[in-house]
């Protein structure tokens, strides 16, 4: 008994003393890593005093996160998954390889609709509209991208030639509202959502039917003068009681090009267009505010505004067209932004702008060729050669006969006097009853709001001569 104890008390030495072996090497580990660590941050701390403190500086901002708010954008979630139930295997490898090939096309349909890409999470896709460049067309796009996707999924099955039956099927759900955005970089800038229009949307596409795209009744509002819906049910809403859905078909068959309804048409871009303009008018107005010089007291941003509300009042009176009236608007916007670049043929510098700038919103060459000719036919003196360039000469010379006019002619004398392009405000008053007694409103509208009061005018400018000659 006694012998039996002792041997395991020896076993017991012996493993307490293996134990403890270990220990001193797993201590030896740790000393021989912390020597380590000690000596790299040296190394670090030398390197990190050879950078200047402001680059530094830059350095932390780059990688900082920062925010954003965005009072409308839509929000689209895209689920695509293989069907597993087919009659025969399919390569697990070919299927990631098409996935891949679908979210590609994805990418691309977005890019053409400036929508942003977010990020894909498994077999979802997700992006938004209206962000980082704010628009109020963002609805109508992201669903227009959601169709062609639906449409190039459809159609992608169709092209395997290895198989006969479907393998991909795909939903949406969409969704129009508040969001803010997360973004870090500076080159490349990344971006991240969230807030309840990205819930609200992430769950209409959960709650969705495959092979349909399925809007909030908030995006539906946006975007039902352009595209066939049908109701689809309703889902609960956070804070709103119950939200209702509907499905979209397709265009409407007078904005559709093709017969399934996903290719838009000229009329379809005509009037997008119009709404579009508002944007691009936000952009183009501050660009004048910023780069038009200060002397112009006259060709400034107002009367940019003036000339673009008045071709739009007198098209409408004249009978003009839907895309008459988006020809004369953009004309109107830039029939002056050339005097950013410069006084003397400012006309001409507008129709380069145009041809700059107006591809980015769908403008076709043949819409931007006619905006060029309508924005020359301004320059003076006017020679208008259709009912266009004649609304357009009318509204720029508006002023004439409107009430206001003495106060808008002295900011012309003002602009005009600064550049030493016109003498005494005596040599300014002949020149203007001589301007105005020889000009002529063209169209009928024009005619009948402003004629009487241009010749009033006429007379208390003469009447202004006179009394100066006699002083």
């Amino acid at each position: 008994m006694k012998q039996e104890k002792e041997k395991e008390l020896v076993r017991r030495i012996a493993k307490l003393a293996k134990q403890n072996q270990k220990l001193r090497n797993k201590l030896k580990e740790l000393q021989d890593l912390s020597e380590k660590a000690g000596k790299e941050n040296e190394k670090f701390k030398a390197l990190l005093s050879q950078i200047d403190p402001d680059k530094l500086l830059g350095l932390k901002k780059e990688t900082q996160q920062q925010v954003l708010m965005f009072k409308m954008s839509t929000v689209l979630f895209a689920e695509i998954q293989g069907i597993t139930n087919t009659s025969h295997d399919i390569d697990p490898d070919l299927l990631l390889d098409e996935l891949d090939e679908i979210f590609f096309e994805f990418n691309a349909k977005v890019k053409k609709y400036n929508i942003e890409k977010i990020k894909t999470i498994g077999d979802t896709f997700m992006c938004a509209g209206g962000i980082p460049v704010k628009n109020i067309t963002n609805p109508v796009e992201v669903v227009l991208a959601a169709l062609e996707m639906k449409d190039f999924v459809d159609k992608y099955e169709k092209i395997q030639k290895s198989r006969n039956e479907k393998v991909w099927k795909i939903k949406f759900g969409v969704h129009t509202g508040p969001v803010v955005a997360e973004f870090m970089g500076k080159k490349k800038i990344s971006y991240d959502i969230k807030g309840d229009t990205v819930n609200t949307a992430s769950r209409i596409q959960s709650n969705a039917e495959d092979e349909k795209v399925i809007i909030s009744v908030m995006t539906y509002e946006l975007v039902k003068e352009f595209f066939n819906c049908e109701y689809f049910g309703r889902i609960p809403a956070k804070y709103k009681g119950d939200m209702d859905l509907y499905e979209v078909k397709g265009l409407k068959q007078e904005f559709a090009e093709d017969k399934d309804g996903v290719v838009p048409n000229h009329a379809f871009r005509v009037k997008f267009g119009l709404i579009q303009f508002s944007d691009m008018q936000e952009i183009i107005l501050d660009k004048l505010e910023k780069e038009l010089p200060d002397h112009l007291y006259y060709h400034n941003v107002k009367h940019t505004v003036d000339v673009v509300t008045e071709v739009e009042l007198m098209g409408w009176a004249e009978g003009v067209s839907d895309e008459e009236i988006l020809l004369l608007k953009t004309a109107g916007l830039f029939h002056d932004a050339g005097h950013t670049i410069g006084y003397q043929d400012h006309e001409l510098y507008g129709t380069k702008l145009t041809s700059e700038i107006l591809p980015k919103y769908g403008y076709s060459i043949e819409m931007i060729d006619r905006i060029n000719e309508i924005i020359m036919a301004t320059k003076l003196p006017p020679k208008p050669g259709n009912l266009l360039e004649e609304i357009i000469c009318d509204a720029d010379l508006d002023y004439l006969g409107r009430s206001d006019f003495i106060p808008v002619s002295n900011t012309l004398y003002k602009e005009l006097n600064e550049q030493n392009m016109i003498g005494s405000l005596n040599d300014w008053n002949k020149l203007q009853v001589k301007f105005i007694s020889g000009h002529q409103y063209f169209t009928e509208t024009a005619r009948n709001l402003r004629e009487v009061n241009k010749q009033k005018q006429i007379e208390r400018i003469s009447r202004l001569i006179t009394d100066e000659v006699n002083e």
